[in-house]
């Protein structure tokens, strides 16, 4: 009988924060291969403090086990080299320079050039926009055009696991409507995503399975639709 993949992320008893108060208390979750899991939650709620420390940007205690590396005490870019890659909220591109040397910054650490150029092309196919613009200076394209941007350069280091920060901050629904079906193509293409979201229902319509996140504990977990349908959801996030 064929034993159950481990999950690509597994989060145990995370607590993590910037002083004396912890942000974050006893946070478990998984996120299994081939999976868009949604992180929601109200403003305030630690769910950046929760990717800054799957990034490992700050210190934790518990345990990270990434793609069955236990990665609790590695540093910030032996997660990015082993696939965690991070789209954070604001962007945050290169504004002074051109779309395309945005997009192959993300692969700065990546020697394969035929492979680098391949992706190139295919992140062009993907984001058409991105290839009318690819000799603008990125920091003069509109906030829809600068996200794709940085959605763009995160995947030409080849996530692994792409974890996605407030992609709807800011931006016109229509906007956040594309970027989330490219992302539903992302996924299909074979990435796992972690979607940090405060729209909750863009979010969890969206994912398969969904953790709640509310003063830094996961309090309620679960498949997607059934989070939706869930009274105490409905109530607190959705005004139904």
């Amino acid at each position: 009988m064929t034993q159950p993949r481990d999950p690509l992320l597994l989060v145990e008893g995370l607590v993590a924060g910037y002083g004396e108060a912890p942000v974050l208390q006893d946070v478990n979750l998984e996120v299994r291969h081939g999976e868009l899991v949604a992180l929601v939650g109200s403003n305030g709620a630690g769910k950046t403090t929760l990717l800054r420390s799957l990034s490992r940007l700050i210190t934790v205690r518990g345990r990270i086990v990434f793609d069955g590396v236990d990665i609790t005490h590695a540093q910030a870019d032996d997660a990015f080299k082993a696939g965690l890659v991070q789209l954070p909220e604001g962007r945050q591109l290169f504004d002074r320079m051109s779309v395309e040397d945005n997009l192959l910054m993300g692969a700065n650490r990546r020697s394969d050039r035929a492979g680098i150029r391949a992706d190139l092309e295919r992140m062009y196919a993907m984001f058409p926009r991105m290839s009318e613009r690819r000799r603008q200076i990125a920091g003069s394209m509109s906030g829809g055009e600068q996200q794709m941007c940085a959605m763009a350069r995160a995947l030409m280091a080849l996530p692994k696991l792409l974890l996605v920060d407030e992609m709807s901050l800011g931006l016109a629904p229509v906007v956040v409507e594309q970027l989330m079906d490219i992302l539903v193509q992302v996924r299909r293409s074979g990435v796992t995503v972690l979607l940090v979201e405060q729209d909750i229902h863009l979010a969890l319509e969206h994912a398969d399975r969904g953790y709640v996140l509310e003063t830094g504990r996961i309090a309620l977990a679960g498949p997607a639709q059934s989070l939706l349908d869930d009274p105490e959801v409905q109530r607190a996030y959705l005004g139904v």
